[in-house]
């Protein structure tokens, strides 16, 4: 397994206090607006103590406290996620807050995040329950222990088809939540990022960007391919949550399995378009990954095992091949739309470089059609 290092961002630290007339840090505001949500939400003062700014790639500020004191049955630790206001852009607050809602409301069996604690809608708050210091998926493929990780992959999988199982039958709830939180409802923010309507100009540039800078065709049988994929992920069918922003950093490797985090795009789409990166794996991060040989088809069957008793169809080879078949060209032609102008220039890249994820990609997807 490959990944490429990122750099930590340490722009999120605890800052000291203050001195009168100095403007607080973004750490101190979401650790005051929790506790004001905290307080409303159980009727009595609940103090924070020992603020940790955490790293983060989203708009929310981030902090680990601990509770002083509290009458309470809390957790020791809380996460506190903090928003800036709305700036016009697709709310990521409202998806988050709608998500862990959404989740919270399920048996604790079948919740595969954080219990949500407390929120804001106004203050643009959420407080969760901390799962700990416990190692992301990220950190596991990094390591070496291979076993190690690719336990910790096939328990990511079947995570993800708990998720699908658990919240198929609630897309109205989510809406309704989503709506709540001021957010767009279904259909009313098509061009939000991470949806799964992809852009139209996708499949008309793709062709000409392949020409221009690889001097390679593209038939029309592919085109036709593409297109029929894209309709079938906005049908109906196999819908559920997902939380679209599948990174290896977005998830803790836990005593009981692989807990997700980051709902900041979660929607309700097409499952299938989160099959998809069990054959490109985390498409959209920035680090390219690839699975040893016959890890693609083991994360599959984990994550089948989850959704055949909901879509017994799918316990059908040859029709679960047909659909992530199509899911993976969805994926891998959108990548390639957005990455080709950045890369088609290199030269001498290496092989953990956005380059060779690309060409290894379309490799794979050839393999996977002629199968």
């Amino acid at each position: 397994m490959i990944l490429d290092a990122s750099s930590t961002d340490d722009s999120t630290a605890a800052s000291p206090s203050v001195g009168p007339g100095e403007e607080q840090s973004p750490v101190t505001v979401a650790v005051a607006a929790a506790e004001a949500v905290l307080s409303a939400r159980f009727g009595s003062s609940i103090p924070l103590d020992d603020p940790e700014g955490l790293p983060g790639s989203g708009p929310a500020t981030v902090v680990r406290a601990r509770v002083a004191s509290s009458a309470f049955a809390l957790p020791r630790t809380l996460v506190i996620k903090h928003y800036p206001a709305a700036d016009g852009e697709p709310d990521s607050f409202a998806r988050e807050a709608a998500s862990y809602q959404l989740f919270t409301a399920l048996p604790p069996e079948e919740r595969v995040c954080p219990e949500l604690l407390a929120h804001d809608a106004e203050r643009r708050i959420l407080v969760l329950d901390d799962l700990g210091r416990t190692p992301t998926l990220e950190d596991k493929l990094r390591a070496s222990d291979a076993r190690a990780a690719e336990t910790a992959l096939l328990s990511w999988a079947r995570s993800l088809g708990r998720i699908h199982a658990s919240t198929a039958s609630r897309e109205a709830d989510f809406h309704a939540l989503l709506r709540r939180m001021g957010g767009a409802g279904r259909g009313e923010d098509d061009a939000d990022p991470g949806d799964d309507t992809v852009p139209p100009e996708v499949l008309t540039e793709l062709p000409a960007l392949l020409a221009d800078s690889c001097g390679v065709s593209t038939p029309e049988a592919v085109t036709e391919s593409v297109t029929r994929a894209v309709e079938h992920a906005r049908s109906a069918s196999y819908r559920a949550f997902s939380p679209v922003g599948l990174w290896p950093d977005n998830n803790l490797v836990t005593g009981t399995g692989v807990r997700f985090l980051d709902f900041e795009h979660g929607r309700i789409r097409s499952a299938l378009a989160d099959v998809a990166h069990l054959r490109v794996p985390f498409a959209g991060s920035p680090g390219a990954l690839a699975l040893p040989s016959g890890m693609s088809e083991a994360m599959t069957a984990a994550w089948r095992a989850e959704v055949t008793e909901l879509w017994p169809a799918l316990a059908d080879d040859d029709l679960l091949s047909s659909y992530a078949l199509g899911a993976q060209l969805v994926l891998v032609w959108l990548s390639t739309w957005r990455d080709l102008p950045e890369v088609a220039g290199l030269r001498g890249a290496g092989p953990t470089s956005r380059a060779a994820a690309l060409t290894t990609w379309w490799r794979d997807l050839a393999r996977q059609a002629e199968v």
